[in-house]
């Protein structure tokens, strides 16, 4: 017989969860005002809130946080990081920050002034932060496909380029510092953007003189799915096609707790020296010394291991089949999907599963925490509440998806927690009919609000 598939990896440590009641889960909902980022860690029993920073580290990024040199200036742990993601990325220059939104407050202070346009592929909640609080717009330039559940399109975070190009002819050049291509789109559902698309963009772009950047946190996963599913990539490696994709930006931001496989950082890569410079001066103003800019030498050391290790395919089969695995379990309980399912989540469609509450009750929200209340699993809602705000009229934007995610942390559960994670899910939707009625803000921030909203019941 043919044998079954097997993680490449073993497990030499592992850590205790705990399984609360419904009762407790109703006491602590309640008083974090329905709101899950304010739950403890220790009042969750399977994490899904996100698979930023929440992934399990190799023997060898372990053995590399004990060689890390800590030197306030020059570390070898820069240098071996330098290299890596030279290697991997083809860019010349590195600035190290603490995270990705440190990356993008970084770059954004150079490139994005007062009034711009930023065109790209459904820009991510920080990343719309960062260009909103400077007074500047996002435009979001996905193909249409995206937005149907349903389509099985191959690569649903493509930029549609004839509206990428009105943005172009809409715009005086001056007004449009770059355009993003987020890789993959984590807001549409965690779908990749094939090479076509970037090469088709590029050239697009070269036409108007608009840099391309872009937003990699899972640049990794995105090249194992134009390896997967794109003519004539079957037989590259991951790195050749990373390395070509880069080579169509002008430069790079990267949460590395994601496709880095760490705890914490991220960083900038860039080929053009004068923005390198400028970008340097706010990295020392915002985070540190251009050489560690907010990371432990001993952390840069793991990402440096860590981003190899993310770009073997061994890996990346591991990881993906795991998200795949779960999501053709809740395709198999009836459970509306985005379609394909993701590189690092499945999102669930609230509007399918929930149709009975109003968008102004927040319904993915809703179905976030009846997730919780049933099994004590943590999800996050990837809709109305993320969306913000209009920042020129404060009225609620409503996106064209309304959804769940289940972000599934590297390296960390089996296959039995996505059983259990399916089961939880299932049974909610067996009783969807039950719950009619949603969430109002009680008190919310000016930007960002999804992170510390606070809610009652409606």
């Amino acid at each position: 017989m043919n044998l079954p598939y097997a993680e490449p990896f073993r497990i030499k440590m592992v850590e205790e969860i705990r399984q609360s009641t419904r009762a407790e889960r109703e006491s602590w909902l309640q008083k974090a005002n329905y709101n899950l980022f304010n739950l403890k860690s220790s009042q969750v029993f399977i994490d899904l809130l996100t698979d930023s920073g929440t992934g399990a580290m190799s023997d060898q990024q372990w053995g590399a946080l004990m060689t890390g040199d800590e030197s306030y200036a020059g570390s070898r742990s820069f240098e071996a990081l330098h290299d890596t993601v030279k290697n991997i990325t083809g860019y010349q220059y590195l600035l190290p920050t603490h995270q990705g939104r440190a990356a993008e407050n970084v770059l954004f202070s150079v490139l994005v002034k007062d009034g711009d346009i930023v065109p790209g592929n459904s820009h991510f909640d920080t990343t719309k932060g960062h260009i909103e609080i400077r007074k500047a717009h996002a435009v979001d330039c996905t193909i249409d496909e995206a937005f149907d559940v349903e389509n099985l399109h191959p690569f649903k975070g493509n930029i549609d380029l004839q509206k990428l190009e009105d943005v172009y002819k809409t715009y005086p050049k001056e007004k449009i510092p770059f355009c993003l291509i987020t890789i993959t789109c984590n807001s549409s559902g965690g779908q990749p953007v094939s090479i076509e698309n970037i090469r088709a963009v590029k050239e697009l772009s070269d036409r108007y003189g608009i840099p391309i950047y872009f937003d990699s946190a899972r640049f990794a996963e995105n090249a194992y799915f134009i390896k997967q599913r794109e003519k004539g990539q079957e037989n590259r490696t991951i790195k050749e096609i990373a390395k070509e994709v880069f080579s169509y930006g002008a430069g790079m931001t990267m949460s590395s707790k994601k496709d880095g496989l760490v705890n914490i950082g991220g960083f900038i890569a860039l080929n053009d020296e004068n923005i390198y410079r400028a970008a340097s001066n706010f990295t020392i103003i915002y985070e540190g010394f251009i050489t560690y800019g907010g990371m432990a030498g001993r952390d840069m050391a793991a990402l440096a291991v860590g981003l190899t290790e993310a770009t073997e395919f061994p890996y990346l089969e591991s990881r993906i089949s795991q998200v795949e695995y779960l999501g053709n379990k809740l395709i198999e309980y009836g459970i509306p999907v985005q379609k394909p399912i993701g590189g690092h989540a499945v999102f669930i469609d609230s509007l399918k599963f929930l149709p009975q509450v109003a968008r102004a009750e927040f319904p993915a929200q809703t179905l976030a925490n009846e997730i919780y209340l049933e099994a004590g699993i943590r999800t996050v809602e990837i809709g109305t509440l993320l969306a913000d705000r209009d920042p020129d009229t404060r009225e609620n934007r409503y996106p064209k998806l309304e959804l769940v995610r289940l972000a599934i942390p590297r390296r960390t559960y089996t296959n039995n927690h996505m059983d259990y994670i399916a089961a939880a899910v299932k049974n909610v939707y067996e009783r969807r009919n039950e719950i009619t009625k949603g969430y109002s803000i009680m008190w919310e921030p000016d930007i960002l609000r999804h992170f510390t909203v606070q809610l009652g019941k409606a």
